[in-house]
Parts: structure tokens; C-alpha cells; sequence
């Protein structure tokens, strides 16, 4: 007897891809994609040869597409298919994974990204323990109080660089070592660069961060080395050791939450790693972050 685990995940997954397809294509009208209804249809919604000619592919691989038989898809035709079948977001990502195919979502425009109130709803619950919702090329897209006392990000603090979004890569890279807030630079900014690069990768010639990348270059010598290096690494849990004017060193854990709705986007929250820390945090709270 054949049990269930016995059997290729590939060939489980295309019964189901079958089904979908076809609940997909009984829910699509011929006057959702400006076809005359026609006479004697006996077929809720499109008929598969329908589909096929939408879509700009052979009737008989549409066919065998959803009787699931085991042929091979690409990203483009599957597009096409989801384009005809009117599928969302979460359904055009299902068909993806169902046909065995690496999904990779639609990102808006970094200046495109809207803060939802929800999110900075999360990043305020979170405060006095500093929250920034980053992009990709490290924006900072929204903070909390306790990331603005940390970082003084108000005018009198870190240089923001020349763009529209205060960017944190830039605000590190540009202050001298003495103002700098991260004491143990030497460990974090190699990271920062490589987790930059990781990202960049999907976004090379895109102008945005062409310009980004040289003109920080440009800035900052030590992130033109670090950059040539050619690092990647993903994000991770670690311990940065930071510097506050008015309460000293304090030690956090900085941990980084991806974001539903915002590709590429990511939480980052910092506790702090010590009690000392966490008295240090209580004060900023307290007198907001004055000497």
C-alpha cells in the first residue's frame, strides 16, 4: 500500500493545481473579458480553449495543465493564465507554488510604500523599546519614540543625506566615529553593507538605488570599500551596542519582522540586552533623550 508520504510532493500538488485552475476559470464570465456570452454553454464561466487563446498559449497544454499532468510552466505563462483568470495576489502566489515555480512578488516603488495605521499602531504599542519599519536600502519609513530619543532623528542628530527618506545607512556611514551611535561599528556596518547588497541584488539598474549606492560611495569611503567586497548575508538576531549622549552605552537585541503587504519591508524592534540598558531606556522615555 502507497502511503501519502510515499508520494512526490510534485505529484500531490498537481490534483490540487487542477482544481484550482478549474474553480479559478467556472468563476470568469466571457463578459469579465469582453467576449459575447454566446449560446448553449455548458460550461460555468470560460471554456478551457478560452483560456488557452486569453492567455496566448496551445489549447492542449492549457488542457494538460489542468488535468495536472506533469509539464513544465514558466513565470510568463503562468502570468498570462492568472491575468485571464482574473487571480489576486494570494491566488496568483498559490498557482505559483502549486505549479512548482519560485514565486516572486510584484514590489511597488520604494516611493511608493504607504505606512498603514495599523503598522505604526504596532511600532507605538512598542515604545519606550525602540520600532523603525525599513525598506530594502534601510528608509526609514516610520519609527516610534523610543527609535526618535535613541537616534535624535529631529533636525539636531544624525545627517539624513540628501534624499527624500532619512536613510540609517546614510546617517551611519556620514557621522564622524565620535558622534556615531554604534560603538562597535567595526562588527555592524560590514553587516548593514551585505544585508544592502543581498537586497540590491534584485534591484540592480534600477535608478533609485543606482544613485543611492554611488552617491554614498562618493560620501563615505568606508562604505565604497564594504560595498566592494561584495558581501551577502540575510537579516538576523544580534546585540548592537549603542552610544546616547545623555544616558551612556546600552546594550539591544535588534530582531527584524517581516511585513505582510510590504515586500522587502521589515520591522526592526530593539530590547534592551541588560538591566542597565533597561534603565537607560526607562530614562530616555522619561526626560526624552536630553542631557
Amino acid at each position: 500500500m502507497t502511503t501519502l508520504a510515499a508520494v512526490p510532493t510534485q505529484a500531490r500538488r498537481r490534483p490540487e493545481l487542477a482544481a484550482f485552475l478549474r474553480g479559478r476559470r467556472a468563476r470568469v464570465t466571457p463578459e469579465d473579458v469582453g467576449m459575447p456570452p454566446g449560446f448553449r454553454r455548458r460550461t460555468p464561466g470560460l471554456r478551457r480553449e478560452e483560456v488557452a487563446q486569453l492567455s496566448g498559449v496551445g489549447v492542449t497544454w492549457y488542457t494538460w495543465l489542468e488535468q495536472g499532468r506533469p509539464i513544465n510552466a514558466s513565470a510568463q505563462v503562468l502570468d498570462a493564465v492568472a491575468r485571464t483568470l482574473r487571480l489576486d495576489r494570494p491566488e496568483r502566489e498559490h498557482l505559483y507554488h502549486l505549479a512548482g515555480v519560485p514565486y516572486a512578488p510584484e514590489r511597488a516603488a520604494d516611493d511608493d510604500q504607504v505606512v498603514s495605521p495599523e503598522i505604526q499602531g504596532i511600532l507605538d504599542a512598542l515604545d519606550p523599546h525602540p520600532a523603525v519599519l525599513y525598506n530594502a536600502r534601510y528608509d526609514v519609513l516610520a519609527t516610534n519614540g523610543g527609535y526618535e530619543r535613541l537616534f535624535l532623528w529631529d533636525g539636531n542628530g544624525l545627517d539624513t543625506g540628501p534624499f527624500d527618506l532619512r536613510n540609517v545607512l546614510w546617517a551611519l556611514f556620514t557621522a564622524p566615529s565620535p558622534t556615531c551611535p554604534l560603538v562597535n561599528r567595526e562588527d555592524e556596518l560590514p553587516l548593514m553593507v551585505a544585508q544592502l547588497r543581498g537586497s540590491y541584488g534584485r534591484h540592480v539598474g534600477e535608478p533609485a538605488w543606482e544613485a543611492f549606492v554611488r552617491r554614498l560611495a562618493e560620501a563615505s569611503p568606508e562604505f565604497a570599500r564594504l560595498w566592494r567586497s561584495g558581501d551577502v548575508v540575510p537579516p538576523g538576531t544580534r546585540v548592537k551596542t549603542f552610544r546616547h549622549q545623555a544616558v551612556g552605552e546600552l546594550r539591544m537585541t535588534s530582531v527584524s519582522l517581516s511585513v505582510n503587504g510590504m515586500p522587502e519591508c521589515r520591522i526592526v524592534t530593539y530590547t534592551p540586552n541588560d538591566e542597565e540598558s533597561r534603565q537607560a531606556i526607562r530614562r530616555l522615555a522619561g526626560d526624552g533623550g536630553r542631557a
